[in-house]
């Protein structure tokens, strides 16, 4: 069996709570060294998971020998510096979501990483959607809705409006770029089951002007409420709708899909899908079956496909570009109040 020796650079919550822990689990794999944003950081996760060594420098570690993976668990500012550094190392990536800042830095990173064919480049894909996907996709093939001809997205919170919040690195978009909330994450998952949008409309508030950040006041630019209409590619047409301000909102997390013989309903609060019918005239609760893809693998498929046991499924660098083009088409439509094209003409 390959031995595979993984270097972590940043190590917010996620890395934590998934990359590391099962990393660990699996035969063969071991953590080698560990860069978090400070010395003291560092030393703290190492000593939690028993990791031998501490990097105070990101780039030392990415080139150090006794390193084969990488596995980028910093804020989107620094995917693509780390990534292209790690792939020009030799190194495989599997790099955290979302995929970059905007839209050229992730083509930017699909463009370096086919320069390393043999190595692999992979995001961490979008999970709330996982237990369904098979069945949704199941459901469309089969023609049980028809033709699709509209999509509704809700993804608010049920809060409200805090003035007196610290900023956190989601709304500096000095950190995050032009990732907005989660609807990144929501539109990865529908595009599993509905291809891509080839347009879209977008309009957005910003309802706090300024928060503090690590003791720095600093403006808000990402919307913190937001409606997006798209035309996707399949012939519906989405409505999406994104919200940190909508305070006791109720029924807050779903996806209904309208087709022209049925309708699909997922609650991702009560993790609960639904299809109903002309014939039937009422919703039925559907119970997805097992299936290897139902479930949250994400590092076990990054040192499979290192293996060569399998191909990256969840997430391409290609696939991670086509949700960061949608991303910026969004921001580009709430800037200029108009309807752009996807994809998008990076050139212009």
């Amino acid at each position: 069996m390959q031995e595979i020796r993984v270097g972590i650079i940043g190590a917010g919550t996620n890395t934590k709570l998934m990359h590391i822990p099962k990393l660990q689990e699996i035969p063969g794999v071991s953590i080698n060294a560990i860069c978090n944003r400070s010395e003291a950081s560092s030393e703290k996760v190492a000593r939690e998971f028993g990791i031998r060594r501490v990097f105070i420098n990101w780039q030392e570690l990415v080139e150090d020998e006794e390193i084969d993976a990488i596995v980028i668990g910093t804020w989107p500012y620094m995917h693509e510096i780390i990534s292209n550094a790690a792939l020009m190392e030799g190194k495989h990536v599997l790099c955290e979501a979302r995929m970059a800042m905007n839209a050229a830095e992730a083509h930017e990173m699909l463009r370096v990483s086919r320069c390393y064919p043999h190595l692999v480049a992979q995001i961490v894909p979008a999970p709330f959607t996982f237990p369904f996907d098979q069945e949704i996709q199941k459901i469309i093939s089969s023609g049980q809705l028809g033709k699709l001809l509209a999509v509704n997205v809700k993804f608010n919170s049920s809060t409200f409006l805090n003035t007196s919040q610290e900023m956190t690195w989601r709304e500096n978009i000095e950190l995050s770029g032009l990732n907005t909330m989660l609807m990144g994450i929501v539109y990865e998952s529908m595009t599993r089951w509905l291809g891509h949008a080839k347009s879209v409309m977008a309009q957005g508030k910003i309802c706090n002007c300024t928060k503090t950040f690590e003791g720095e006041i600093k403006a808000i630019e990402i919307p913190e409420h937001l409606n997006i209409i798209a035309n996707m590619h399949c012939g519906a047409l989405a409505q999406m709708q994104f919200s940190a301000v909508t305070g006791l909102a109720e029924n807050s997390q779903e996806i209904w899909l309208y087709g022209s013989e049925g309708t699909l309903h997922l609650n991702l609060q009560t993790n609960v899908l639904r299809v109903g019918d002309k014939n039937s005239q009422k919703m039925q609760e559907i119970k997805p079956l097992e299936h290897k893809y139902n479930k949250w693998r994400v590092e076990e498929e990054f040192i499979g496909a290192i293996r060569g046991q399998e191909k990256t499924k969840f997430t391409t660098y290609q696939e991670g570009v086509r949700y960061m083009e949608f991303t910026e088409a969004v921001a580009i439509s709430c800037r200029q109040g108009k309807k752009v094209e996807l994809p998008l003409n990076l050139n212009k």
